[in-house]
């Protein structure tokens, strides 16, 4: 799962990698035929480089994000042109932690925050706890794994992902807490008008319904996050939203269990978030999205609505599609319901889509045209505002329907294509911009930038279909072009 916020990308500051993929495509090739141990060494060092620093993060542990606000605060310690920490003297020494990198930054950071209007005892009891954590700051690569392209959105094939979220327990478990919370639920349709189906779906993706909500310290997750170096600017501003939260009587510091990136509750807010749209939804006088499942959906609720969410509309509908349809309209482009129909599109189930002629939808094929296949409607991008990730979701979108008693895909998903590694979709990227073809930033991940180029090459090149699916196959193809 990952956070709902393009970070900027940033370095280890443990180490900078300068090895770039090989130049030499017959290499490559070579590499692919059988002589991977010869050439590992050579693979081994950049790969290991783009691992540890490339990255993202479109998302980083499932959970919305508001916008990320502005903080004043100096360049980090060692940067050019650095300022020297501001003076506090009102705020109290603190405990080492053990580690020096952090220490450091922790003492310049609360004096920026206390130097930013933040209460000087809210800021030392938020700090005072951290510590290292190898998930963040081991030097092994195999133990720190916070990156994107360990995320189970980004690293998994999308059957088993949907495989591993979308399950009957869940389906029957979230349809049970409907029932359950039925008059909690008729409050929020009325008031945020968001489908219940929707907030249970959300609620089961982010802890299994409240049966998990983390058990790390969202400060000092955050606090490892920024010692990290790559999120810095990003979790020292959500540190301020969770001393924020204090100053205003909302949380505790006791309070803030979190998971590995900093989300809390049943419905996992990251904290800038929670600032922008918990609600009080039982009454109590507290926003208790921990304790309370009340407050928790209705604040969830509450964001689905700010992010466009449209009731009583589907998120998506699985299609057919007429012999010798042109599958290189799946282009990421929004084209009304109607368009979509006159090109023979129908709902796999039969009979009329269920929503509106003048709706705007995208053709969507998850695993090109040999797999399943949908009209993707708004709501679909507001699930994704939760986290970036299509497959996130397309998981969201199937539960939505699964707790409601529905079913899908009903298309087989086509587990025989043989997909590309990480190291050979690196190699894909590269050689699709060396043509001329934008398929973004060299990261090993498919996303949709990939696909797109992918997608143009091949409807520029004659090949049939221009699906944009990422295969071996699409890999030779790519390279006998080279």
């Amino acid at each position: 799962m990952a956070l709902a916020q393009t970070l900027e990308q940033f370095l280890r500051k443990r180490g900078t990698y300068t090895s770039g993929l090989p130049e030499s495509i017959t290499a490559y090739r070579a590499l692919r035929k059988g002589v991977r141990a010869m050439t590992e060494f050579i693979w081994k060092q950049p790969i290991y480089g783009l691992l540890a620093g490339a990255a993202l993060m479109t998302a980083c542990a499932a959970s919305p994000q508001a916008e990320t606000p502005t903080v004043n605060s100096p360049p980090a310690a060692g940067a050019s042109g650095a300022s020297a920490p501001v003076n506090a003297p009102s705020l109290a020494p603190f405990t080492a932690s053990g580690n020096t990198s952090m220490d450091t930054w922790r003492q310049d950071f609360a004096s920026r925050a206390v130097a930013n209007g933040r209460d000087p005892a809210v800021v030392h009891a938020t700090l005072a706890s951290i510590s290292p954590l190898d998930l963040y700051l081991s030097d092994d690569v195999g133990v720190a794994r916070t990156g994107i392209e360990d995320q189970a959105e980004f690293a998994k094939p999308i059957w088993d992902y949907v495989s591993s979220a979308v399950t009957s327990d869940r389906k029957s478990r979230g349809a049970q807490k409907m029932s359950e919370l039925a008059a909690t639920f008729d409050r929020i349709e009325a008031v945020y008008g968001v489908n219940r189906e929707a907030v249970t779906a959300i609620w089961a993706m982010e802890t299994n319904l409240g049966s998990y909500i983390g058990n790390f310290d969202a400060a000092n997750t955050l606090a490892n996050m920024a010692v990290e170096g790559r999120r810095q600017r990003f979790a020292e501003s959500e540190l301020l939203a969770l001393m924020k939260m204090q100053e205003r009587g909302d949380v505790t510091r006791e309070q803030l269990v979190s998971g590995w990136a900093g989300a809390m509750g049943h419905t996992q807010f990251m904290p800038s978030t929670f600032l922008a749209y918990a609600v009080d939804f039982d009454d109590d006088g507290r926003k208790d999205l921990w304790n309370s499942p009340a407050d928790a959906l209705a604040s969830a609720a509450n964001y689905l609505r700010a992010s466009g969410y449209q009731k009583d509309v589907p998120w998506g509908v699985e299609i057919l599609a007429p012999a010798g349809f042109d599958w290189s309209l799946a282009d990421g482009e929004d084209r009304r319901l109607t368009t979509w129909t006159s090109y023979g599109l129908s709902p796999m189930g039969g009979g009329a889509f269920d929503a509106p002629e003048t709706a705007y939808a995208e053709l969507w094929l998850p695993t090109g045209a040999t797999g399943p296949k949908y009209l993707l409607f708004q709501n679909f991008d507001v699930y994704k505002t939760y986290n970036r990730s299509d497959s996130y979701a397309f998981s969201v979108g199937l539960l939505t329907d699964g707790v409601a008693g529905k079913s899908g895909p009903v298309a087989v998903w086509p587990t025989e294509l043989e997909l590309l590694t990480r190291r050979d979709i690196m190699v894909l990227q590269d050689n699709l911009n060396r043509l001329g073809y934008d398929a973004g930033a060299v990261d090993g991940i498919a996303g949709r930038g990939t696909k797109g180029a992918l997608r143009r090459f091949q409807k520029a090149t004659g090949i049939v279909p221009a699906d944009g699916y990422p295969t071996t196959v699409a890999l030779d193809q790519v390279l006998a072009a080279s």
